[in-house]
């Protein structure tokens, strides 16, 4: 019996499914019904004497470039379908590795010319020479079987008896404990407001753990980031207009039909890459000891590099690298000697502590160097968070930050690998510092956010963007927030241009989501209503408002900053109600929404289940892979849940 792919294929599976068919609520295929987009890799695994060593069973076997993971079974064998589309070379790396085995890496090279190739390639582990080498293992997750049981039943037809996965350990990994934003009183709190953003980390990360077999733990599911991870369809604005278009949408709430969803939704103009401003850029590596797995460090390498691809000769790029000390590896280099760029990246090795303030505060003097007015200057720091010395003052460290984001230089973080994850400090970091936080787990992930969406990593189109939102108590007995919990403002933030707040990108588009409770909606949603009160008018009483008498459920105001500018603008939008109808982009964020709410198992998810959140996606998402692998998340999580009937 062969071995199969242990997870249901990390991260975009979904982009093989969409290059390879149509996925249907019935058929999720991939691998062999798929043949014409994989590669076919197989083999067996012996341990010590080459051939003649025994098979060694759960063996991990990882493809680099696009995550597929599979383990080998009883008999020491494996099979990995690898999506051909997504491979840019000619070759792919394994990672192999299993507790008393020294861990090895192997290059195979993809035949070319044939639709469904074959490889098969056996590998020989030889036992770790001390404990040193040993790779702690961790139990399956109790619910992890159910997986491949449920993906075995109907949604991706592969082999009968998949072996358990045992993920490496995240224990070190650490995220922030929110509440979620409660359902307010619009009499009582008629104003919310709150601070934009267009981090995606928590989408690609909980991607990461759910494909490893683990349930997320509720602080690594940010519902704003996960819906923001995916584009939608808004118009664009007109040239000469502001920096993005705004639009409103009034719908059914799917998991509450007496409620009702807001969504508003942002967009800024799609900038080609050759249109965007010089770049001076400097990337600010991790290059200490806890890098050296091979989904940190050398992914890293292959990631920046495949950005410095897209540089042009008026871009700049310097590297600076901390351990246990910081140094520049590559002083301020022309985008056009592509060659020195990629040399330096691929000259780093991992080892020592982690000295991650002294490595920003370099960085950021060699941004310094080359900052000035319509260039784009930009730190790119790439780590796993684990600032572990040398941070004699975090505050202090905050400060340099903000104190550079003022003199236009800003801010990206990007997180890398699994185990220490440090993704609380990480997202603190890039918001204090004008900048985007995202996860990297594979060089697709890593095209997405480096390639495509290279215009809104880089350029800020405004800044300080701040959403309130006014609703009108004689329509309108509550309503919540859905993500946010760490952007909330006081009311009187929001005309406080000394208060920062989040920035939209070029291309980016930005999504927030309100659940509201109509007047006279029957509900069982505890709305916590204020006593009598002597000078606030109540629902059904004259109200002499500039709103008073009208069909508007809300008032949209907006501020924000151009990118060089001190002085906020005010942007204003009033909604009515809407007819309940479903809107495409409504549709999609409402649906990525409830899958948040059911992963963190929050109070507020009502009717919400997975096979729901598969309704209301699947129509919608033809539009692109990601859409795709959305879908797939959705079947991996249910097979994890078993709060769910199968």
């Amino acid at each position: 019996m062969r071995a199969t792919i242990s997870s249901p294929a990390p991260l975009l599976l979904s982009l093989f499914l969409v290059l390879s068919g149509t996925v249907s609520a019935h058929s999720l295929g991939s691998g062999p019904e798929n043949p014409v987009t994989d590669l076919y890799l197989h083999g067996q695994v012996r341990g010590g004497n080459g051939l003649f060593g025994k098979p060694v069973a759960g063996v991990e076997i990882r493809v680099l470039e696009t995550g597929q993971t599979a383990r080998t079974d009883g008999e020491g064998r494996y099979e990995v379908y690898v999506p051909l589309r997504l491979l840019s070379g000619s070759s792919i790396t394994l990672q192999v590795r299993k507790a008393g085995y020294q861990e090895a890496h192997l290059r195979v090279a993809v035949p070319r010319g044939d639709p469904s190739p074959s490889v098969e390639r056996d590998i020989v582990l030889e036992r770790s020479p001390s404990r040193a080498d040993l790779i702690p293992e961790e139990r399956a997750r109790p619910r992890a079987p159910a997986l491949y049981q449920a993906v075995v039943a109907g949604r991706m037809a592969r082999s009968p008896g998949w072996p358990s996965y045992n993920p490496p350990p995240a224990d070190r990994e650490g995220y922030a404990h929110f509440q979620e934003n409660p359902f307010r009183s619009a009499r009582a709190h008629p104003l919310s407001t709150f601070s934009i953003d267009v981090d995606r980390a928590s989408y690609s990360n909980v991607r990461r753990l759910l494909m490893d077999g683990r349930w997320p733990e509720k602080g690594a599911v940010r519902i704003e980031e996960m819906i923001n991870y995916f584009s939608y369809a808004y118009p664009e604005p007109e040239a000469g207009d502001a920096p993005f278009q705004v639009s409103t949408a009034v719908v059914d709430a799917p998991w509450k039909p007496a409620h009702k969803l807001l969504r508003i939704g942002l967009q800024a103009p799609r900038v080609e890459t050759e249109d965007l401003p010089p770049a001076n850029l400097v990337f600010l590596l991790d290059v200490s000891g806890s890098m050296r797995s091979p989904d940190k460090l050398p992914l890293l390498k292959r990631a920046f590099s495949m950005l410095a691809g897209e540089l042009r000769s008026r871009d700049r790029v310097a590297i600076v690298v901390y351990a246990g000390a910081s140094g520049v590896v590559l002083p301020s280099t022309p985008g056009s000697e592509q060659s020195a760029i990629v040399e330096a990246l691929e000259r780093l090795e991992a080892g020592g502590s982690t000295a991650g303030a002294s490595g920003i505060r370099k960085a950021y003097e060699v941004a310094v160097e080359h900052a000035g007015a319509g260039v784009n200057s930009r730190v790119i720091l790439a780590t796993d968070g684990d600032f572990n010395v040398g941070v004699s003052s975090e505050s202090g460290l905050v400060d340099l930050i903000e104190e550079k984001r003022q003199e236009g230089i800003f801010l990206t973080v990007l997180g890398f690998g699994t185990g220490n994850l440090q993704d609380a400090k990480m997202e603190a970091l890039a918001d204090h510092g004008n900048g985007n936080y995202g996860y990297i787990d594979s060089m697709v992930e890593a095209r997405k956010v480096l390639v495509s969406e290279l215009g809104g990593t880089l350029l800020t189109v405004a800044k300080d963007v701040k959403i309130q939102v006014e609703f009108n108590p004689a329509a309108v007995r509550g309503y919540r927030l859905l993500g946010y919990e760490n952007r909330m403002l006081e009311a009187e933030d929001f005309a406080d241009d000394r208060k920062d707040a989040g920035e939209i990108g070029a291309g980016h588009s930005v999504t927030a989501l309100y659940e509201v409770v109509p007047v006279g909606a029957e509900t069982d949603t505890e709305i916590r209503e204020p006593g009598e009160l002597r000078y606030q008018v109540r629902p059904g009483q004259e109200d002499l408002s500039s709103g008073a008498g009208t069909d508007e459920l809300a008032f949209v105001k907006l501020r924000y900053k151009e990118p060089d500018g001190e002085v906020s603008k005010l942007l204003t939008y009033p909604v009515e109600d809407g007819p309940g109808g479903m809107d495409t982009n409504t549709r999609f964020a409402s649906a990525v929404a409830a899958f948040g709410m059911l992963l963190r198992d929050s109070p507020h998810r009502g009717d919400a289940t997975f096979e729901m959140v598969w309704d209301l996606a699947s129509p919608v998402a033809d539009d692109g892979a990601y859409r795709h692998g959305f879908l797939h998340l959705v079947e991996v999580a249910r097979a994890l849940d078993r709060s769910e009937p199968r």
